[in-house]
């Protein structure tokens, strides 16, 4: 390994001490590359590092190999080159979610285990207390469980409580989850979801973080990761939450990041109730049922159907307007490919990925103009016939 590795200075910069996306991102606008930053002088870097990063970044450029972070990328690099068990997601690689893209100050990269492709899914996130009640797991668990049927994948935070029974229902229904870790993905916490990490995993679900390998578990993390979970998610229905709760960060996130946030809402006499008659009345959807999530989802999912065909190139060979603006679809292998793996019953969007074997974003286009096209219909996430 050596320092001219093309990943070796993003992973650098990332490690650096009191660097996070919003400063790596300022490095970037200011010097173009993160090789470029790591190499500038340190007068032009003053008024973006702090101290500490300086004299880091000072020590590298006297002796880059042998400086300590130098080793630690090193090793960050053998096993993500080794490509058997951690992926790294850059910024403009195609499988960086778009939504997550939108986001003020998006994670550079994404550390993942389990499938990459899935972070491409239309997902929910369901997030509330780490001491929730009966009811507050049960609903959780019950939530995701029909959410996941009805092909959406689910967000959480892999933590104790609505978290940990918000990924257990979607495993249930056979269904893929999303882990957002506060720590690096090769660092399970808490201890005692270990073997649900390693499920979610097995099930076709990932594990992602923007945290270097290595990064245990440090109570500023957290706050900083409710940004992703929101970030990556049409949704976040919040189950149970205090007033004073991470979960409540993470809904205040979703409205901020411009996405939909539902809370359910429960006794007055309940304390984690408070967090989510809190969110209703600043405006958050009040569900009863997952049904109500869905009826919320479809007006949002028609929107992003609309913006898809501004987007598209209806010009383009294989498509074209009638005269009576409808749209109309000229059947080709792949649209016939697609139309077939669809059936007149609902099929999840994971599901017709493995039927069609396209790329997520290809595998999106093509169900978009077969809906233009009236041949078929979305039903919050799942697919069928008209």
């Amino acid at each position: 390994m050596n320092t001219q590795h093309s990943l070796f200075a993003p992973l650098f910069l990332q490690r650096l001490p009191e660097t996070g996306a919003g400063v790596y991102w300022r490095l970037l606008d200011a010097f173009g590359t993160a090789e470029k930053a790591l190499n500038a002088p340190l007068v032009a870097l003053t008024n973006i590092l702090k101290p500490d990063a300086l004299s880091a970044i000072a020590e590298f450029q006297k002796n880059a190999a042998s400086h300590p972070l130098s080793q630690l990328v090193f090793a960050d690099l053998e096993r993500i080159d080794d490509q058997s068990e951690i992926q790294l997601l850059l910024f403009e690689d195609p499988r960086y979610p778009e939504l997550l893209r939108q986001i003020t100050n998006p994670p550079p990269f994404l550390f993942v285990r389990g499938k990459a492709d899935c972070l491409s899914l239309p997902q929910i996130a369901i997030v509330g207390s780490r001491n929730p009640t009966t009811g507050g797991s049960e609903n959780a668990e019950r939530f995701a469980h029909y959410l996941a049927s009805q092909g959406f994948a689910i967000t959480s935070g892999l933590a104790l409580g609505v978290d940990g029974a918000a990924h257990r229902g979607t495993l249930a229904a056979w269904g893929k989850t999303i882990a957002v870790m506060g720590t690096a993905v090769d660092r399970i916490y808490p201890a005692r979801h270990r073997a649900l990490a390693q499920e979610i995993i097995e099930k076709g679900g990932a594990l992602v973080s923007e945290f270097p390998l290595g990064t245990g578990s440090y109570a500023g993390n957290f706050p900083q990761r409710n940004r992703i979970i929101s970030g990556l998610s049409l949704g976040t229905l919040v189950v149970e939450a205090a007033l004073q709760s991470g979960s409540l960060i993470t809904a205040r996130q979703a409205l901020e990041q411009n996405r939909e946030v539902f809370a359910i809402p429960g006794s007055i006499h309940n304390p984690l109730a408070k967090g989510c008659h809190q969110l209703i009345r600043q405006g958050a959807t009040l569900v009863e049922t997952a049904q109500d999530i869905l009826d919320q989802l479809n007006g949002l999912m028609s929107f992003k159907w609309q913006e898809a065909q501004q987007a598209l190139n209806l010009s383009s060979p294989h498509e074209k307007k009638s005269n009576t603006n409808d749209f109309v679809i000229e059947t080709n292998s792949i649209s016939d490919r697609v139309l077939t793996a669809v059936g007149y019953d609902p099929v999840a969007l994971d599901s017709l990925v493995e039927r069609t074997d396209l790329p997520i974003n290809e595998l999106i286009t093509q169900l978009t103009l077969l809906e233009l096209a009236g041949k078929i219909e979305s039903l919050g996430g799942s697919y069928q016939r008209v």
